[in-house]
């Protein structure tokens, strides 16, 4: 038990006062940039936020910031022992980000707009809190790429192969059947793979899950491709193989049943079965636990890059005031380019 007096006095210390002092100015000139970069890009932050709470595809994305801050949480003890020190260069990965979003507001492009968006905010964390702790938060900086939205692109090679994967199934269980595309024909009626059947939902997840378990518990790179790999195919194939059973399991017991088992069983177990038999085939393989990730803080130091921020002489509210300016030149042109965009 603590004094009431010493308790009294950690209710009266502000979340900031708790940091370290060399902590301090940083991460609010980074809080202040970001929401900065929030502000100029609100409609595509608003158009992704949306996707991940309403379109099911993306809906593991509204784990990632709980990731990605449970990847910092575990080091925050080392990072305790590094001092941010600002590279001004950075900045220009701000302006890419940003040149990025202008390409994809005029173009219209959602997908090149989100990931100018996303990237604008990974090179301001990059210009304020410099090269060393970059390198250390590594894996949680790169980790948030995820959250932009990507994946339909591949839905209709998607469909394909499910199509292929299960008319083959069919026909190996004695099933006469013709394909026509994505449109399988049965005796008991036609099936047609859709863009909701594809996998891509499954498959988009497994690969999240599968960069998150590379690096946190595999230092081989040979292992990590084995196991990025393995959750690439085996959710493609185990989706051919679900609707495979879908075409099955209708011949006797009818569409209607063999439709509604199918959106339970994919929706609520299949997809945690598979995980679960990755993970377990794996599981003999992991080397290292998940906060042994990354580098070591001495590991870090002897980085030749992490060496270039000890002469950099830039403050973080002079990064600040660059990566403002240059958010504002940025939203005027797109103003004047595109009309439409801002507003």
């Amino acid at each position: 038990m603590q004094p009431e007096s010493t308790l009294d006095q950690l209710r009266q210390t502000s979340l900031i006062d708790r940091l370290p002092e060399a902590w301090r100015v940083p991460l609010l000139t980074l809080m202040a940039s970001i929401f900065a970069l929030v502000v100029l890009a609100a409609r595509e932050w608003g158009e992704m936020i949306h996707q991940w709470w309403n379109i099911d595809t993306y809906n593991h994305i509204l784990l990632i910031p709980f990731i990605i801050g449970w990847l910092v949480a575990m080091k925050l003890d080392a990072l305790a022992k590094l001092t941010p020190k600002p590279w001004l260069p950075g900045v220009g990965l701000v302006a890419a980000g940003l040149g990025l979003w202008l390409i994809g507001r005029i173009t219209d492009i959602n997908l090149i707009a989100h990931a100018g968006a996303v990237g604008a905010v990974q090179g301001a964390v990059v210009a304020i809190l410099g090269l060393r702790v970059s390198y250390f938060l590594a894996l949680p900086l790169c980790f948030a790429a995820l959250l932009v939205p990507f994946g339909d692109e591949i839905v209709p090679p998607l469909q394909m192969v499910t199509a292929d994967i299960a008319i083959a199934l069919t026909h190996w269980s004695g099933i006469p059947a013709e394909i026509d595309g994505i449109y399988i024909n049965t005796p008991v009626g036609l099936f047609i793979v859709a863009e909701a059947c594809s996998g891509v939902k499954f498959l988009i997840a497994m690969v999240t899950l599968a960069v998150l378990v590379c690096f946190t518990r595999f230092d081989s790179w040979t292992r990590r491709a084995i196991f990025m790999m393995a959750a690439i195919v085996i959710p493609i194939i185990a989706n051919g193989i679900r609707a495979w059973g879908t075409i099955f399991i209708a011949q006797s017991q009818g569409v209607e049943f063999a439709a509604g088992f199918d959106h339970i069983f994919y929706g609520w177990i299949f997809f945690a079965i598979v995980v679960a038999l990755v993970l377990a085939g794996a599981w003999r393989f992991f080397e290292r636990e998940p906060d042994e990730y990354g580098w070591a803080v001495e590991q870090v130091d002897t980085l030749p890059l992490a060496l270039s921020t000890a002469k950099s002489n830039a403050s973080p509210v002079a990064i600040l005031a660059a990566i403002i300016a240059l958010a504002i030149a940025t939203g005027i042109t797109a103003a004047i380019v595109a009309p439409a965009a801002i507003g």
